[in-house]
């Protein structure tokens, strides 16, 4: 989490992978990655890796997705605790969102524990 909370701010880049820009997948890829844990490239992949979870079970560094787009898992984070999450997006770049943000909470998917 704290590796995450540590780029807080990194704008968002359209397929962007490191500091200098990430897209949502990019940035959870990047975090996991700093501490060993090899993630797929794209949102739609990380979906199918680690174990679903539900809601109410989820714990910090689980991730979180939603379908924006119609088609499947289109966004992830990194679950926080609290009903908060770590997701790079379009309007704010790397930021603290919350599940319960009425637009997050209408596009929720699931959830995947990977470690």
């Amino acid at each position: 989490i704290a590796t995450g909370k540590y780029y807080i701010g990194v704008p968002y880049v359209w397929g962007g992978t490191t500091p200098s820009g990430f897209d949502c997948s990019g940035y959870v890829q990047y975090v996991f990655r700093a501490h060993g844990v090899k993630l797929p490239r794209t949102s739609r992949e990380q979906y199918k890796v680690g174990y679903q979870i539900s809601i109410s079970n989820l714990q910090p560094g689980d991730l979180v997705f939603f379908n924006t787009s119609g088609s499947g898992a289109s966004h992830v984070g990194i679950y926080i605790g609290n009903g908060e999450f770590l997701q790079s997006g379009t309007s704010r770049g790397v930021s603290i969102a919350s599940l319960n943000n009425s637009y997050w909470s209408s596009y929720y998917l699931g959830a995947r524990r990977v470690l």
